[in-house]
């Protein structure tokens, strides 16, 4: 099987991307990146698809909420467009997937609450059909709160979404919320198209969790790839199904160019991407 491709998640560097596009991908292209996933694309795709075209970086995956009235971020919510208004614009940047990154955590505590999101998403699988993409998910720890019997509340919607809803596994916030995630990305066979390569100390509580407090991006301690407690390797190891692996921060430890290069490094020289 083909090796993934090395992405980056633009909300990494969400300020120097905005200030600067072009520079940003140019620095990016730079470390040797040939595709990056996007945020917050859909009030500007002709700007961001500009910036990209000049660069030879193309955005094959996106993050854009399909499934609920804002975007949760670790410092703030941002209010969210209707999913074909998402689609024609990931469409014009030149996209294939468009992940919905975050549903609140009080929708996944419930039997009912985890078949709407998962019935929701299957219906903008639909749509995002017309436009010619595809849609799925990305984790945070909130999904894995709840169980019903012995499925957790984030293997229930695996079980309640048709396999062409695709997975962008997040492996730090899967740890965060209790997962072995090298099984847990094993697990998912063939609907794991994305991982975040995600590294750092784990939170000692889930922050969703009933014991969780409130807390920024800033209250993370992450880390470069390959130097915190996620077993990183192992899990990109478990699944031959993954085609990007994308290195994300909520909070870069250091300049974040830096930071992302370090990220690549550990991608390339460890033979987890083409």
């Amino acid at each position: 099987m083909a090796l993934p491709l090395a992405s980056v998640q633009l909300y990494s560097l969400a300020s120097e991307f905005s200030a600067d596009m072009h520079g940003s991908l140019e620095r990016l292209a730079a470390i040797g990146f040939t595709t990056v996933e996007a945020f917050d694309f859909v009030g500007r795709p002709a700007e961001i698809r500009s910036a990209l075209d000049a660069t030879g970086i193309v955005a094959s995956t996106g993050h854009a909420p399909l499934l609920s009235d804002e975007l949760w971020t670790p410092d703030g919510a941002i209010p969210t467009p209707e999913p074909g208004v998402v689609f024609e614009a990931a469409a014009a940047i030149g996209m294939t997937t468009v992940f919905d990154p975050f549903v609140a955590p009080e929708r996944w505590l419930t039997e009912d609450g985890v078949a709407d999101i998962a019935e929701r998403l299957n219906r903008a699988a639909d749509v995002a059909a017309t436009f010619g993409l595809s849609v799925g998910y990305h984790n945070h720890a909130q999904e894995f709160v709840a169980s019903f019997g012995d499925q957790s509340a984030y293997e229930r919607f695996i079980e309640l979404t048709d396999e062409r809803v695709q997975i962008e596994l997040d492996l730090f916030w899967a740890q965060t919320g209790g997962q072995d995630v090298t099984a847990l990305a094993a697990r998912l066979a063939g609907r794991l198209t994305a991982v975040h390569v995600k590294d750092g100390i784990i939170p000692a509580v889930n922050p969703w969790g009933p014991d969780g407090a409130k807390f920024s991006s800033d209250s993370l301690d992450q880390r470069h790839p390959g130097t915190g407690e996620v077993p990183l390797a192992e899990s990109l190891r478990a699944n031959d199904s993954i085609q990007y692996a994308v290195i994300e921060y909520d909070h870069a430890p250091g300049d974040v160019f830096d930071d992302i290069a370090a990220g690549f490094t550990f991608l390339r020289d460890g033979g987890f991407v083409a």
